[in-house]
């Protein structure tokens, strides 16, 4: 087990949340395949997006929006933000923000002082998917999680 998949295990279990960890096979990691290969709903999916200033002070976020959603990055996100323009961050800014690669990126275990937005709509499941911090796992757990990741704002309107 690698040292990221310990951490966020451990973080995981120090919550109290209940949740289990699937392998999953990493082609078949991007949400829509997954959920199609394995049998999961996209409605209970959520998908973690990192997105990035593209003028002035260079600023991240990362942001947890449903599947079956499309994250506002043109209003809610760009004015969050505080920025003129902003776009979804390239694979390399994702991996090196969060040490983990588009596919597998989780909200559990980044960077205490990225902000992490969570869209409202995603608070009102039972059980959600999350990327398992690689591309090899995926995580279900309860939308409560995020009552115990650091710099987490729960945000009306988030995504479409």
């Amino acid at each position: 087990m690698s040292e990221r998949v310990e951490r966020i295990e451990a973080i995981l279990a120090a919550s109290g949340v209940p949740y289990e960890v699937i392998d999953c096979d990493p082609a078949l990691a991007d949400t829509a395949v997954f959920c199609e290969h394995y049998g999961y709903s996209l409605d209970n999916s959520a998908n973690v997006i990192v997105v990035a200033s593209k003028t002035g002070e260079k600023k991240y976020a990362a942001c947890v929006v449903l599947a079956v959603h499309r994250l506002d990055v043109n209003k809610v996100v760009r004015k969050k933000l505080e920025a003129r323009k902003v776009s979804f961050a390239d694979p390399d800014e994702t991996r090196a923000m969060t040490g983990m690669e588009i596919g597998g990126v989780t909200a559990i275990g980044l960077p205490p002082d990225l902000p992490l937005w969570v869209d409202a709509r995603v608070m009102d499941h039972d059980r959600i998917i999350l990327g398992g911090g690689g591309r090899d796992s995926k995580i279900i757990c309860s939308p409560r999680i995020f009552e115990h990741t650091p710099n987490t704002e729960i945000v009306e309107g988030l995504a479409k």
